[in-house]
């Protein structure tokens, strides 16, 4: 029997899908809406979606003519151009590029510490080891003087969506969240635990969080075969944040096994033949810690400094060693072991701090873990 991908239109804005072998239905990335796939062609319903498709493109170009003073996120199309997104984010778009979000929550009961430092950490990483230009690596921060680099709900929905604008094969992306995480009750069903995990923006409170399903429909769904994505999130119950179709389970021994976490409902949310990989700061039940080292040194998240220590401590290594070394300096509280090179002066102590958290790693695709490189 045949398993190549086939094609099918949205049944409602009428883009065309990419729909996997057995699925039975599939979330649009422009609309996100459900469309129920069948082995049969519908002809009909795809000539209807052709012309759907044309009078939403007519329908946008007047939109964004109208509001082109605004960058907020229902003013784009996807996947947008560079033009149609803020004039501050980066106009370079090469084929290694970031989204860095810090958010402090400044002068609130739940305030972090070290997000920002998670930023500045991770941007010096990318750069300097990773090759990432400075110019495509786009931060959002409360520190930032463009009101567009704010990490609002609808900054951070346009930046992920920036990230994957134009993506196309050979392209390398990150996406770095540090900040608050939190779960909801699932409503679709497509939850084996029945919660959905989601994230803080700095405006949560009165414009709502960003639950899985958005994470997945914008940076996972789109994601094009040849192109790869590398998601380090760092917040709490942020095991399958990205909802990715296989979670790894790894034992203090080393054994590991591949878990099918496909929603129950049978919706596809794998990529469009690319490689999406998830390194989280906890499972999906477990809470991260936001940490203070030593008088006088540097806070930071506790799985974000684990990242950076275990790639500094082994270049070269593969994900099975570097899960495994992250979690092995979280449970070490009492380690004296320094960082070497320049990420040490951003850096100075290391955790110092009790937690149960442990970094998960989930994709799109299953692949052994202690044979694979770790690339960006």
């Amino acid at each position: 029997m045949g398993s190549r991908n086939r094609t099918a239109r949205c049944s409602r804005c009428g883009v065309q899908l990419v729909v996997p072998p057995f699925a039975r239905s599939i979330r649009c990335a422009v609309c996100r809406s459900v469309t129920h796939v069948g082995r049969s062609s519908d002809r009909v319903g795809e000539a209807v979606g052709f012309v759907k498709s044309i009078l939403g493109n007519i329908s946008s170009a007047v939109s964004s003519l109208n509001h082109s003073s605004s960058y907020g996120v229902q003013s784009y199309g996807y996947p947008n151009p560079l033009q149609y997104f803020p004039p501050s984010y980066p106009q370079v778009h090469g084929n290694k590029r970031a989204v860095l979000i810090g958010i402090t929550y400044t002068s609130r009961r739940y305030e972090l510490k070290g997000t920002v430092n998670d930023v500045n950490c991770m941007s010096y990483l990318l750069s300097e080891r990773f090759g990432f230009p400075k110019e495509c690596i786009l931060v959002l921060t409360e520190e930032e003087r463009d009101r567009f680099r704010w990490p609002t709900k609808n900054n951070v929905l346009a930046a992920m969506r920036w990230l994957l604008s134009g993506c196309s094969s050979g392209d390398s992306l990150v996406f770095h969240f540090s900040g608050h995480g939190a779960q909801k009750l699932d409503t679709s069903g497509d939850e084996i635990d029945g919660y959905d995990e989601a994230l803080c923006p700095l405006d949560f409170e009165t414009n709502g969080m960003i639950v899985d399903d958005e994470v997945n429909s914008i940076i996972v769904r789109p994601l094009p075969r040849g192109a790869k994505l590398h998601a380090i999130v760092d917040t709490c119950h942020s095991g399958t944040i990205l909802d990715l179709p296989y979670l790894c389970r790894i034992s203090r021994t080393g054994y590991w096994q591949w878990e099918d976490h496909s929603p129950p409902t049978g919706e596809y949310k794998g990529t469009s033949g690319g490689l999406a990989i998830l390194i989280s700061g906890c499972d999906d039940h477990q809470t991260s810690a936001d940490t203070s080292a030593f008088a006088g040194s540097t806070s930071t998240g506790a799985m974000t400094y684990s990242f950076i220590q275990a790639i500094e401590s082994e270049p070269g290594t593969t994900y099975g060693r570097l899960l495994t070394n992250m979690r092995s300096a979280i449970r070490d509280t009492n380690t004296s072991t320094h960082l070497n090179g320049p990420i040490a002066s951003l850096i100075r102590r290391v955790l110092t701090f009790r937690t149960t958290q442990e970094p998960q790693l989930s994709a799109s695709e299953m692949f052994d873990i202690y044979r694979k490189p770790f690339l960006l």
